[in-house]
């Protein structure tokens, strides 16, 4: 545990935290609304505003910000207007963006290798002032999503609900990108920008396992992707020893396994509350429902008796009907 006593490693469990945290907190609310791959493009998008940075000579970290919310606003516009050939100009912007920013770099006088530290993330080599950076933009992203929770939801879960109940939907879904877009310059140099779609996405889909409403969703997915975090961080840090092994896949690889381990759970769960359930109320064709039955059966009522396992059947207009208690089944 000495690691841990370390200026760097310090500074990697802070940001392993707040990644951690923002990350899935967002992700809970894109895939309420079946984008859980809208951080994924944002993430090639933000490798633009990276590569700007280091051609400019200012802090990739901000720069990347201000491109990757500029992405995620034209990612919602596109996708509200919902032309036929939306996708296709979500293509062009995902790959423009990556294209953009491996060039930037080149320009910049920068190496590949400078580059992958934000594709892939290295969070033992994040600085003072990113771990800053990132805990306030971090904070921000959580105080947001928590804070406006219901607003958020209404809109994700039912957004003509919410336009009646006199939410401006458009507003909430362009707050929601801008939050994925923060999220994502937050978590690029813990997870990298192509992986952390992954960490908002996969945690969510662990909480759903096992529990059933919102808000104990969003707590979940918040706790899951703070344990993976740290708990990726960890392993990483040990197995170094032995083998290079990069923090952000091994928390990647981590979370994946939670929701591999969680699985069988939420496939029980969801069969229980199925057998719970109460059966529908169904009228087979050709039959009625009867308060009561017309005719009360019995040994004299001269109609055929017919044995059936541990009771009588009693064939009466071209059905057989069976005393149960107080009325008759029908078979």
């Amino acid at each position: 545990m000495e690691l841990f006593t370390l200026a760097f490693m310090q500074r990697a469990v802070l940001a392993a935290v707040f990644t951690g945290l923002a990350a899935p907190a967002v992700g809970t609310y894109l895939v309420q609304r079946r984008l859980s791959l809208m951080g994924d493009g944002i993430g090639h998008v933000a490798v633009s505003g990276v590569a700007l940075g280091l051609l400019t000579g200012t802090s990739p970290t901000w720069t990347a910000v201000v491109v990757a919310i500029l992405g995620a606003v034209t990612i919602e516009v596109i996708r509200e207007r919902g032309h036929a050939n939306g996708d296709v100009a979500l293509a062009l912007l995902f790959y423009g963006g990556l294209a953009g920013g491996v060039l930037l770099t080149g320009l910049a006088g920068q190496s590949a290798s400078r580059l992958q530290e934000y594709l892939f993330g290295s969070i033992t080599t994040i600085s003072r002032t990113d771990v800053w950076v990132t805990i306030v933009l971090a904070a921000v992203v959580v105080l947001v999503c928590v804070g406006l929770a219901p607003q958020l939801f209404a809109v994700a879960q039912d957004p003509e609900f919410a336009r009646v109940a006199g939410l401006n939907v458009r507003v909430y879904n362009v707050l929601v990108a801008v939050l994925a877009a923060v999220s994502v310059t937050v978590a690029m140099r813990t997870v990298g920008l192509l992986l952390v779609s992954a960490l908002m996405v996969v945690p969510v889909a662990t909480a759903q396992q096992v529990t059933r409403s919102f808000r104990t969703t969003l707590a979940a997915a918040m706790a899951i992707g703070t344990a993976a975090s740290l708990g990726g961080l960890v392993i990483s840090a040990f197995a170094s020893f032995h083998a290079r092994v990069a923090p952000g896949p091994t928390i990647v690889l981590l979370a994946l396994a939670g929701f591999m381990l969680t699985w069988p759970l939420g496939v029980f769960l969801r069969s229980r509350q199925r057998l719970r359930a109460p059966f529908p109320a169904v009228q087979p064709e050709g039959h009625e429902f009867t308060d009561e039955h017309p005719h009360e059966h019995g040994p004299t009522c001269g109609h055929v008796a017919v044995p059936h396992g541990d009771h009588v059947d009693y064939v009466h207009d071209g059905h057989r009907h069976a005393p149960h208690g107080t009325h008759y089944d029908e078979h």
